[in-house]
Order: structure tokens, then sequence, then C-alpha cells
């Protein structure tokens, strides 16, 4: 047998298979340029799953309310900023170092060993918030098939509804002039007498909407707090089996197969957004739902509260998704001199303008409900699960052909939750393949199977009649500080301990050579402007902290210790990590410590063919047998 040529078979990611098997991963194909752990199959796959992840429910339940919250117009002002000082420099760094090295947001911290508690953090928070963020999409696919009737069944005060129930407010007393004296008076003698209220001192009873009585009483049978658990609701639990069907159905192939789901899911939520949009500016009193989003007149005052642009920061830093390991995940699949820089901006800019343009589509309709309820814009308005759940399918109820435009809104926000929910279990696989390839290469699809099947047992309490609470005190504990703390540590460590102009060296051997003009603004970001924000977000946070609560329920003592305890046992892992990383290196104390804050011997691009002279002298990250380039012996025999 001829013996094959040396340089030829070690072309960047190409090798021929020796095996008698001839086994394929299907996460790889042959036009990869990584056959090892796979590419993208072309660009638009891997953009539109950065926006899949990205653009979430927040974008349409949250970024509108605090607009209006925060002086109309005038909100966008700190919110562009945070884009550009703390948003969008933490994305291109997470975006840039998964691609450089193509591994998960746990393998990566080679770049810094003391550090990979870090990467172990974000992994755990992304695995609890991936529990409760598919029970919210078990809710919307319940109102979803709830949609398929004639007549909506949050319309009107149905038989499950109680006395409090109303579609109007009702007057209890008001003042009235009587005998040429002002009287306050039951407002049922007002109309036996034929008198008349004087504007403005009606009070009313406290009433609730079909709508919120419907999420409560049907949707989620919910108990009267998190100690009284009550029984499964099997209909949310057959909706959550679904939502975890549909996410192993499109994830069965890993990259291959989301990224091409994602052309319907990331796209078609713009399309209904468009639609509900011209639907809802045509609508009486819509104007004034979209003068309270922008305001007549904004409030530039605002801007001197120091809460705006905290709130302005948390929304960015949570919509972009960054410290949750998923942007690191998602870029490892990136072809090695991919553009970074650029796909960072746009994926940036258009979360961004898809949240404000999910504004205008929420407003526009609500202040539609306004006018029809006889109530100002400012009472109708909510965020979060009432606005999603209670808010705006009230005002959806008020409309002709109700059931379609109610259809349309739970099938947006069904595929903006399956988006990001898609990229989170991509982390999850990405970092088990980064552990055990070789289980990867060979029981891919049963080990994606396998997690969302856990993953849905351990979400059954979230579908319980107290799972709202849970969902809140996941989401209030998890979602929050521990994210924070991972994205301090995540740009220090980076910055400050690996290098931060050694890291910029890394990026430009994928980008091309920049001039020192270009990096300017990302050294200010990355050196100072960010750190500073982060920290001052997380002390703020630390400052600001209230026990959780659900409406007016209060949370008991333990479920707050509970709370307490999930947030700690995800961020434990940072300092176990570095005693442990620390007590396996050699030397005395500081030897050790400064040993494990240099990067590992096997840290640096992949493949070889793109390490170049600064990483030629590294150790193969691919330290299994099967992994490694074959020698000219094995070639020949």
């Amino acid at each position: 047998m001829g013996m094959l040529s040396l340089p030829g078979f070690l072309s960047c990611g190409k090798k021929k298979d020796f095996s008698l098997t001839n086994e394929k991963d299907a996460h790889s194909s042959d036009s990869d340029e990584n056959s090892e752990r796979g590419n993208w199959s072309n660009k638009g796959d891997y953009l539109l799953s950065m926006v899949g992840y990205a653009v979430g429910l927040g974008n349409v339940w949250r970024f509108p309310y605090l607009t209006y919250q925060n002086g109309g117009g005038a909100f966008l002002i700190p919110y562009t900023l945070m884009l550009a000082l703390a948003g969008l420099p933490l994305f291109f760094m997470e975006c840039s170092l998964g691609q450089f090295a193509s591994l998960g947001p746990v393998s990566v911290w080679r770049i810094l060993p003391l550090f990979q508690g870090v990467g172990i953090t974000m992994v755990i928070i992304s695995t609890f918030v991936t529990i409760y963020y598919n029970v919210i999409i078990a809710y919307a696919l319940y109102y979803l098939f709830a949609s398929f009737q004639k007549v909506l069944p949050w319309s009107d005060c149905f038989s499950w509804a109680d006395e409090f129930c109303s579609k109007t407010r009702i007057v209890s007393d008001c003042n009235a002039t009587f005998h040429g004296e002002i009287i306050r008076v039951n407002y049922s003698l007002i109309m036996s007498n034929n008198l008349t209220c004087i504007n403005g001192t009606m009070n009313y009873k406290p009433v609730q909407f079909p709508s919120e009585q419907y999420w409560n009483k049907v949707a989620l049978q919910r108990s009267s707090g998190l100690d009284d658990t009550g029984r499964i609701v099997w209909y949310l639990a057959l909706c959550l089996l679904l939502s975890w069907m549909i996410v192993g159905a499109a994830l069965f192939k890993g990259i291959k197969s989301s990224g091409k789901v994602v052309y319907f899911t990331a796209l078609f939520p713009y399309v209904i957004l468009l639609i509900l949009l011209v639907r809802g500016a045509t609508l009486e009193g819509a104007l004034d739902g979209i003068e309270y989003y922008i305001g007549k007149q904004s409030n530039i005052t605002k801007l001197m509260e120091a809460e705006v642009w905290k709130d302005a920061a948390t929304q960015i830093f949570y919509s972009l998704s960054v410290a949750w390991g998923g942007l690191v995940a998602l870029s490892s699949y990136n072809k090695f001199h991919n553009n970074c820089y650029s796909d960072a901006i746009l994926v940036c800019v258009t979360n961004c303008a898809t949240s404000i343009f999910a504004g205008f589509a929420i407003f526009s309709i609500l202040g539609h409900m306004a006018f029809v309820s006889e109530r100002p814009v400012s009472e109708v308005v909510d965020s979060g699960f009432d606005l999603a759940f209670v808010a705006y399918p009230e005002a959806l109820s008020k409309l002709p052909v109700s059931p379609l435009w109610s259809f349309l809104f739970f099938f947006m926000l069904l595929l903006l939750g399956l988006d990001s929910q898609f990229a989170t279990i991509e982390t999850l696989t990405t970092t088990i393949q980064d552990v055990c390839p070789k289980v990867m290469k060979k029981l891919r699809m049963p080990v994606t199977l396998g997690l969302c099947t856990l993953l849905f047992f351990l979400g059954l309490v979230c579908v319980t009649q107290a799972g709202i609470y849970w969902v809140n005190l996941i989401d209030h504990f998890c979602a929050g500080w521990g994210i924070l703390i991972a994205a301090v540590l995540e740009i220090i460590g980076i910055i400050y301990i690996y290098g931060g102009n050694r890291f910029i060296e890394d990026i430009e051997m994928m980008i091309g050579k920049k001039s020192r003009l270009f990096w300017l603004w990302w050294r200010m970001c990355w050196f100072f402007i960010t750190p500073v924000l982060l920290m001052a977000i997380l002390v703020w946070s630390l400052i600001t902290f209230s026990s959780p609560t659900y409406g007016s329920v209060l949370y008991p003592t333990w479920g707050t210790a509970v709370g307490w305890c999930m947030i700690i046992f995800c961020v434990i892992w940072i300092p176990i990590v570095a005693i442990v990383k620390i007590l396996k290196a050699e030397g005395n104390l500081v030897q050790r410590i400064v040993s494990c804050c240099r990067p590992a011997a096997n840290w640096g691009p992949y493949l070889e063919c793109h390490r170049g002279e600064r990483y030629s002298h590294i150790v193969d990250p691919k330290k299994d047998k099967e992994h490694e380039i074959p020698t000219v012996s094995a070639i020949v025999y």
C-alpha cells in the first residue's frame, strides 16, 4: 500500500475515517471545518440561533413596561448607552471566546483554570432556568389550545368565576348633591334616586376581570401559597411534556437539526408582531396606548433617577443572555475565521430593535382595551405573567374574531420561548460533549432525549397547584445574582488575569489585524466601564433585595431559604473548583495560585492548522486517542 502524503492528510479539520464501522456523528458532516465537533451548516443557521436565543419572552412582556414606567421615549437613552457600555462588550467577548477555542462554557476555561467554576456556575444556572422556562412555554401551549374555541373561555365570567368577577368596574359609592348638600352615598341609592355622582369622587368595588380569574382559577388552579402544593395540574403536565418533546425533536441532531428549525421559530414571531401591530393600530384608543408607551412628551427628568439607569442596565444584561453560557456554546460551532465582531453587533441591534418594535404592537392593543373598558391605560398595563396571560388576553378577547388573534399571540410566545430553550439545551449538551466526546459521538440522540426527560420530571413541581410560586422563586434567585457574579468574574478573569491585550491578539487571529483606534472603545469598556457597571448593578441588587412575593402572596421563610440554597448551590462551585485546582498544582501556595492563573497547556485554537506560531507549542486539546491526528505509520498500516 502506498504512503499517503502527510501534508494533504493534515488539511484543516478534514481527516479520513479509518474505522471499520465508518461511524459518523450526526452533529458533523463532510463539509465541516471541524469534523470532530461539527460546525454550523451555514452562517444563517448560527445568526438565527443567536437571535432566537437573545430575543425571548422578556422582549415582549418586560421591555415595553419598563419603557412606559421610566419616562417613555427618554428611557431609550439609558437603554442604548447600556447596550453600548455593558451588553455589547460582554456579548462580543463571549462570542469570541467560544469561537476561538471551539469549546463549551466549562471547557473553555482552559484559558484560566482557577476560574473554571465560573463555567460550571453558568451551566447550573442555565439548568435551573431551563426547567421553569419550559413551564412558561407550557402555559403558552395551554392558552394556544384554549384559543381553538368560538368564544374565548376568559372573555366572560363563566361557571368557574366567583362573585368578584366582572368585565367592568363596579362603583360602590360616590359624592352627590342632595338637597343642596354634598353627601357620600351608596351607588345603589344614587341609581334609585336618579342622582349623579360628582366627577372624581367614585370608589370602586374590588373586582377581578375574567382573564385574571381564568388564569388563577382555571389555567393554574393556583393554591394559597408555596406551602400548599396541591396536586399536579394534569393538562399543564401534558403541555409541559409536549414542549419537551418539541425541544427534543428539534435537537436530536444537535445544531444540524436546530439550525434548520430556527428559520421558522426565529423569523415567524416577527410576522406575527407585524400583524398584531397593524391590527392594533387600526383600533380605537390605540394612539392612547402608544402615547403611554413612548409618551406625548418624554419625561427627560426621569433620567435623573438612579432606578431608571439600573432598569436599563438590567434589561440589556438579561435580554442579551450574556453569562448564561449559551453564547459561548453556540459560537463554539463557528468556523475559526468567522467574523464574530459583525455577528455580535448584528444580533445585539436586532434584539434591541425587536424590543422597541414589540412595544408598539403590545401597547396599541392595550390602548384599545383601556378605551373599551373606560379605564386609563395605566390600569391595564402590566409586565411579566400578568401582561402575557391576563392583560393582553383580556384585550384580545374584546376584538372581532378574537380566537384568531389569541392564537397568533400565544403561537408567537411559544416560538419565542422555544428559540431560547433550544440554545439553553444545546449549552448543556455542548458541555457534555466537551467532557465525554466519545459518548456524544455515538449516543447524541439518546443523551439529548434522556436530558429532556430528566428535566421534564424535575419540572413537574412547577405544574402543581403551587407551581407558579416555584417558577417565580427560581426566577427571583437563580436568574439574578448568580448571573451577575458569573459575569463580573468572567470579565475580571479574562481581561485582568489572562490579559486583555492577549485576548485581543486571539481575536485578531480570527478576524484579522485591526488598528489601535478600532480597539480603543473595546479596551475602554473591557478594562474599566463594563466591570464597574456590572459591579454597580450587583451591589445595587444586593442593597435593594426584598423577599420574593407573587402578587400579594408572601413566601414562607422556608421558601426564601430554599431560594438562597439554590443560588448558593449555583455559585459555590467557583471557590470549590478554585481550591481543587490549587491543591492539585505543584509548588508552594503562591506558586500554585500563579500556576492556576496561567492558561492550561492545551489552551488555544481547537484545530492545529489555526494555531500559528503563537500556539504552536501547545498540547493537543483533543486528549483522547480517538481525537489525535494519526501518525504516518498508522496511515501506512
